[in-house]
């Protein structure tokens, strides 16, 4: 029986996963799992990158909490890869590493205007509303009509934030700072783009529901995008998930307005072609050409140009990985190229003790049912190539503790975590809501770290 020390860089669902995944193997080798994490709190995209108001999807975060607090994982939180320990500490200290490290950065949208002010990725202002404590506390919601480019998930959930007032977002773990930005913002009307038709979107029915049962805000859509092709006839009746969604489209537009203070208004056929400038240099229309089916599945231009004035846009294209020092990356995919999770070098060559999970190993698509087999994937990996491990140094538990401390990093741990935890729950009880987040990383640490 060997005995493994595993290290996990990344405490999000695809770590803490992957770490559940190896304990349950135990019967096959003794195995000691550390968790380093960058932000002093776990959950990565689960805490950080879900809109406030879905605490069914946060629900998730109990089942972690369960793997997390069977008291067999350390977990060090506040521990930036790169920085405070490297890939040599790592290899001095363990026998493996998995990174699940993520994908946090926006996919790029190239096109003429992107980098105008007023134009954003969509991951900072999720990041901004989920209160990531490494993300400037102000936004500029200063626009009265604004875009969202993007067919997905998350490309609604910004739309959804930006269009739903900020009353009725108090229930929620919405940060202070957030709730008063949000209250000011003058916004009337949001635009969500997508490049193909509505029978072609990435949402789900969910996702899609949630819109239309907004205070106060319009659906708008246009019939011009529902003269269905074949083969959105097609998915509507051999798919039941399109099914619902044409369900939910066929209602919107059956219902007349109601002359609501807001509208979101979703676009179909609608290919980005320029962000233009006005005057001011800032964002001030978005310029699209539309599109149709080609008949094999896609879409090709018309050579239509349409525009419509906005102050402000949103890309939500897709997230990208971001490069980790010592390990290979593919910068075109923005993940660790690998084989089911073997981090492989410019050969193709397997990299001996070092493997992927998550986002960072298949790119930002999937939920949370996909991280889990993509866990198992990797993990199948890790004990059979226990011939190809390192060889540590100082494998002792208290080694790595050691290394941080003389380093003089402030790291957190379960114990923290715990702490944060309850503190905010504490400072909702007051107005009757689930928690307030702390968003200092100072004062995360502080509370996590407190005797």
């Amino acid at each position: 029986m060997s005995k493994l020390r595993l290290a996990i860089v990344g405490a999000g669902p695809a770590g803490i996963y992957a770490a559940d995944i190896l304990l349950k193997a135990e019967k096959q080798f003794d195995v000691s799992i550390d968790l380093f994490e960058q932000l002093p709190a776990p959950y990565g995209l689960v805490r950080y990158g879900v809109a406030p108001d879905h605490p069914r999807i946060k629900g998730i975060i109990t089942a972690l909490r369960e793997v997390l607090d069977t008291g067999q994982i350390r977990l060090f939180g506040n521990v930036l890869y790169g920085r405070d320990i490297t890939l040599a500490d790592l290899k001095d200290h363990y026998n493996a590493v998995i990174f699940s490290t993520g994908a946090i950065r926006d996919a790029p949208l190239d096109i003429p205007g992107i980098d105008l002010p007023g134009s954003y990725g969509a991951a900072d202002f999720v990041s901004w509303y989920d209160g990531h404590p490494d993300f400037p506390r102000e936004w500029p919601l200063t626009a009265t009509s604004t875009a969202v480019i993007g067919n997905g998930n998350v490309a609604l959930d910004v739309a959804r934030i930006l269009a739903k007032h900020a009353d009725d977002l108090l229930p929620t773990e919405i940060p202070a700072n957030v709730y008063e930005g949000l209250k000011a913002s003058p916004v009337t009307d949001v635009h969500v783009f997508g490049r193909r038709g509505p029978m072609q979107v990435k949402f789900t029915p969910l996702e899609l529901r949630e819109l239309g049962e907004l205070d106060d805000v319009d659906m708008v859509v246009y019939e011009e995008d529902f003269e269905y092709d074949e083969a959105s006839k097609l998915a509507i009746e051999t798919n039941k998930q399109i099914m619902v969604i044409d369900r939910i489209f066929r209602k919107w537009r059956d219902e007349p307005q109601t002359g609501a203070s807001r509208r979101l208004h979703l676009h179909f056929f609608a290919k980005p072609v320029e962000v233009v400038a006005g005057a001011d240099g800032s964002v001030a229309a978005f310029r699209y050409e539309r599109t149709e089916p080609d008949g094999e599945g896609g879409v090709r231009g018309t050579g239509e140009i349409r525009e419509v004035e906005v102050q402000s846009l949103y890309r939500a294209v897709g997230y990208f990985g971001s490069p980790l020092d010592g390990i290979p990356f593919d910068e075109r995919r923005g993940v660790i190229p690998n084989r089911e999770g073997q981090v492989l070098d410019d050969a193709d060559e397997p990299v001996n003790g070092v493997y992927a999970t998550g986002w960072i190993k298949r790119g930002p698509v999937g939920l949370i049912g996909h991280t889990k087999s993509d866990a198992m994937e990797t993990v199948r990996h890790v004990i059979n190539d226990q011939a190809n491990w390192w060889s540590p140094e100082h494998p002792e538990e208290e080694a790595v503790v050691e290394l941080l401390r003389s380093r003089g990093v402030e790291f957190t741990n379960l114990d923290g975590w715990h702490n944060l935890d309850e503190h905010e729950i504490a400072l909702g009880e007051p107005e009757g809501r689930a928690r307030i987040k702390v968003v200092a990383r100072d004062e995360m640490v502080r509370v996590s770290n407190k005797s």
